[in-house]
């Protein structure tokens, strides 16, 4: 039997699960371990201690350059990126109430991959250098996703908008894309197709403050409207009928929360690239920690993504060392086995 806390107040009171604060806060304290040992790590070694020291202001002034100027903003992208794409699978497997769901999966990620690679091939001149700055690609990664994440929409329409169509149409969408990714890049300059296949896996190399400061604003912006949609995102759970009963406009809500994962994982992807199986394991793993209700797997999902991302980065800056690897390569070595895991598991 689940333990709780109750908070009281004249105008309102709260069910707090004991078990899913100590999961939450525990997750926190490693999300912070994580990255004060992933800074701390990289040609120049800086013990956690010295990472926490420059990181207030009191540490040496080449430990605070180091940091500062560019492992921080890599870690804080790579969290920051774990953390939306898990939110976004978390999101997609609530509405669509499947646990195969992802941004990945429907073909989110995918839209946002054709127009990065559409931009790569289409804006190089012959000698391979790019008539637009790279700056606009998360541009064009973001209208991607945020195209397909509106024919999604239209095409699952039938008098409403159900479970089943929306994933269906998705899974046609991703094949989709994909195809046409592959077509762009095949008929693209060589070169611009290999920085395509490092994009499309995911990486954080090379990111800085610009790249923190566009990001944090969509992840941010995305909390209060979860924390609004939570409870009806709970009771969407029991069905269409049961949530219409309860005076929820279920298909509003539903555009409303698919939107909210377009912006998610299309912020992710156009600023990490297209990191694969976070969005779909991540929610998995918090949900056998905290349970199923939302208002403690959204900050649990979050947590194990940013978690899951900092690691491969870590990883794929180390392991093949001088070699850097993108951090897609190592959620996928992770993301594969456990899926394969559930799949067993659940038959």
């Amino acid at each position: 039997m689940r333990k709780y806390w109750v908070l009281q107040r004249k105008s309102f009171s709260y069910l707090i699960d004991k078990k899913t604060t100590l999961a939450i806060m525990v997750l926190s304290i490693a999300s912070i371990a994580a990255m004060l040992i992933s800074i701390g790590v990289g040609d120049m070694y800086i013990a956690p201690w010295d990472v926490f020291t420059a990181l207030i202001g009191t540490g040496l002034d080449i430990n605070e350059l180091i940091i500062t100027e560019f492992r921080l903003p890599r870690v804080l992208v790579a969290f920051i990126a774990g953390a939306s794409l898990a939110l976004s699978g978390a999101i997609l497997q609530g509405v669509i109430r499947n646990p195969l769901a992802s941004p990945d999966m429907i073909g989110i990620t995918g839209g946002a991959g054709f127009a990065a690679v559409g931009f790569l091939t289409m804006f190089s001149d012959d000698s391979n250098n790019l008539l637009l700055s790279i700056n606009y690609l998360p541009i064009f990664a973001f209208a991607g996703a945020t195209v397909v994440a509106f024919l999604i929409y239209a095409l699952a329409w039938k008098n409403g908008v159900t479970p089943i169509r929306l994933i269906l149409i998705g899974i046609g969408l991703m094949a989709l894309f994909q195809a046409l990714t592959t077509l762009m890049m095949l008929i693209g300059p060589i070169y611009r197709a290999s920085q395509a296949t490092v994009w499309l896996t995911g990486t954080v190399y090379g990111t800085s403050w610009k790249e923190v400061k566009a990001m944090l604003p969509w992840f941010l912006g995305m909390l209060p409207i979860l924390i609004l949609l939570v409870r009806r995102l709970n009771i969407q759970g029991f069905g269409d009928d049961l949530a219409m009963g309860a005076g929820i406009a279920v298909h509003r809500e539903r555009f409303m929360l698919l939107m909210a994962c377009t912006a998610l994982a299309g912020s992710a992807v156009a600023f990490a690239g297209a990191i694969g199986f976070v969005g779909l394991i991540g929610p998995h793993i918090a949900r056998r920690i905290t349970g199923s209700s939302f208002g403690g797997l959204f900050p649990a999902s979050a947590l194990i993504g940013g978690i899951m991302v900092v690691l491969a980065d870590l990883a794929g800056r180390t392991v093949f060392s001088p070699l850097e690897v993108p951090a897609g390569v190592f959620t996928a070595a992770i993301g594969a086995p456990y899926f394969i895991y559930l799949l067993f598991k659940n038959q």
